[in-house]
């Protein structure tokens, strides 16, 4: 993405393009803070909440221009089961506190270059994991039902009741057909909005399609009461969104949830605070390292800052009732597409998402559940793309291995069991494939050539000596570390080993681009 017009220095010689960027931002986070709190299966008003604290807060102290915070999608699966393993949203919120002041710390202790130590294809894997799990979690609100099971992630008892499956099969047997109806329409909005031949329309470029699709799912509902009476779904069913109506701030405090405070005194609290605080922000520093290559100004965030400022917004989130936010990249590519130059059009999204509760908590109300179900298959769908998998298993095994064993491990334990599992698949893979890369021999009669190819460590003592072994008496040896910028000590060993014995088998050794690798000072000795 090219920039149209140069930059102006300062925020406020911006403000004719930030703001209406905010504005767009703010349609498309608002459906999306609802849904991922109801995702989370948190209060919905925790989700909104937290999205106006990201756009006041961190989008004021953002090491980043563009980069717009808020609930995300990939933390919903931690949020859902740790919700349900601590038996009450309040004792969660304490996690959400702990789990800033550790970001702060590893933005203090400069943590922000963390994101390049995990491999692509992990991340990926775990992104596609999330996507499944989203559109598994969805499908009962879709077709009418709850999804309220307390094993976010219990797909190995597949013939249980309390797991994602048992509760889908449970909501197709009773499956409503309005709510479906009205999902279903939803989705047909969102995939029209998204092709083609919605660019025809203008319309289409200012209205975001996830906020046409709860408007049209409203107006749906709306046309059954009035005329079908009983067919239209209602809030004491459970069928629509129900946010507190808050007229004052006194309303508003009431509406707040605040930690309990003797969650501090439980190691399952701390745990999850932990895992918040590094899923999250691996999460923040890949959604900076997107948005700054799609910077059309080409600008670099400052990593160790956004982890402050994450930090700083989740400390409030969990003291004031919100759930855990992050960088995320569908608000941030939003934002950029619609011109954003700098941080005050999240801050402005944040500020427009605050009034809305208090002028407009009425008209929100009318959105069905189904809608924004349909608004998260979608995300689901975009997480957990057929082509995504099509570009990795077409990349071999090195990145299709740990990417599928990321994705099932996840599926079948938990987030953070599933992506450690993939590390050490992944690290496993890196390992072999530079055990049978590292050392190359070739053989010519009685001339061998031993070559490094790259930096040999005691991982490839076994393949080394085993080169040696093979060395038959008589024979010209040439060992060329040229291409090896580090030789491990163990490797330096082992070469001085073989000089050793070779004289002993006939061999002639020529060692070549050793010299400034520590091996003249082991061969002092010989």
């Amino acid at each position: 993405m090219k920039a149209s017009t140069p930059l102006k220095p300062g925020m406020w010689n911006n403000l004719r393009y930030d703001l209406p960027s905010g504005l767009v931002v703010f349609l498309v986070a608002l459906p999306l803070c609802l849904g991922i709190a109801l995702a989370s299966e948190a209060p919905l008003f925790s989700g909104v909440l937290s999205g106006i604290i990201a756009g006041l807060v961190v989008g004021s102290l953002s090491g980043s221009q563009i980069s717009v915070s808020g609930p995300a999608a990939g933390l919903t699966v931690i949020v859902a089961s740790a919700i349900h393993g601590l038996g009450a949203f309040d004792l969660f919120l304490c996690a959400v506190l702990i789990s800033g002041f550790f970001q702060i710390l590893l933005g203090m202790c400069h943590a922000g270059r963390i994101a390049g130590l995990f491999p692509i294809s992990v991340i990926k894997g775990m992104l596609v994991a999330i996507g499944i799990t989203i559109i598994l979690k969805q499908i009962p609100h879709a077709v009418g039902g709850h999804g309220m099971f307390d094993d976010e992630m219990g797909f190995w008892h597949l013939t249980g009741q309390d797991n994602a499956l048992g509760e889908i099969a449970r909501a197709l047997h009773a499956l409503n057909p309005q709510a479906t109806f009205i999902c279903l329409c939803s989705l047909a909005i969102l995939l029209y909005w998204e092709s083609p031949r919605a660019r025809h329309w203008r319309f289409t470029t200012f209205i975001p399609g996830p906020l046409a699709t709860v408007v049209m799912g409203a107006l749906i509902n709306r046309a059954f009461l009035l005329h079908f009476p009983g067919l239209e779904l209602s809030a004491e069913d459970g069928h629509l969104v129900q946010l507190p109506h808050i007229d004052s701030f006194t309303a508003l405090m009431n509406e707040l949830t605040f930690p309990r405070w003797d969650g501090f005194f439980n190691k399952s609290v701390w745990v999850i605070a932990l895992t918040l605080a590094a899923v999250g922000s691996v999460e923040t520093l890949l959604c900076l390292e997107s948005t700054d290559k799609m910077d059309p100004y080409r600008r670099t965030s400052n990593n160790n800052r956004e982890l402050l400022a994450q930090g700083t917004g989740n400390i409030l989130a969990g003291l004031l009732g919100g759930i855990p936010m992050t960088s995320v990249i569908v608000r941030s590519s939003a934002n950029i597409y619609a011109g954003a130059r700098t941080r005050l059009s999240a801050v402005f999204h944040g500020l427009i998402l605050l009034l809305s509760v208090f002028l407009i908590p009425h008209l929100l109300n009318l959105i069905p559940l189904a809608s924004l179900a349909a608004v998260l298959l979608v995300v689901g769908y975009k997480l957990a793309h057929p082509s995504l998998f099509k570009k990795m298993f077409s990349l071999g095994l090195d990145q299709s291995v740990p990417f599928a064993v990321t994705i099932i491990a996840i599926l079948l334990t938990d987030l953070l069991t599933g992506v450690f599992i993939g590390l050490i698949v992944g690290l496993g893979v890196v390992v072999k494939t530079s055990y049978y890369s590292a050392v190359q021999m070739v053989q010519d009669g009685q001339d061998v050539l031993i070559r490094f190819t790259k930096d040999v460590t005691f991982v490839h003592k076994v393949k080394l000596k085993r080169c040696f072994q093979a060395v038959r008496p008589g024979s010209n040896v040439t060992i060329d570390g040229d291409r090896a910028m580090f030789v491990d000590y163990d490797i330096l060993e082992l070469i001085e080993d073989f000089l050793v014995s070779a004289p002993d088998r006939r061999i002639r050794v020529d060692v070549r681009n050793l010299g400034n690798k520590r091996f003249k000072f082991l061969m002092k000795g010989v």
